[in-house]
């Protein structure tokens, strides 16, 4: 459970957005849209590399550089 303590003469509209940044921080809104539909273990694999040869082709960019 998030808890978000509220200063005495603070604003609800502060409160929202610590809620808001604190919900990012723990990835629960990421979450729930995951969970929303099934993806396939392979899938998931497949994204996982094609997103670390992206990362390394930066990288090797950068070092060019």
């Amino acid at each position: 459970m998030i808890i978000v303590p509220v200063k005495e003469g603070e604003s609800i509209d502060r409160a929202l957005k610590k809620l808001k940044r604190k919900f990012e921080k723990t990835g629960v809104v990421k979450e729930l849209r995951e969970r929303q539909k099934f993806t396939k273990p392979s899938v998931k694999h497949r994204d996982a590399v094609n997103r670390a040869i992206y990362i390394q082709q930066i990288q090797d960019q950068e070092a060019a550089m």
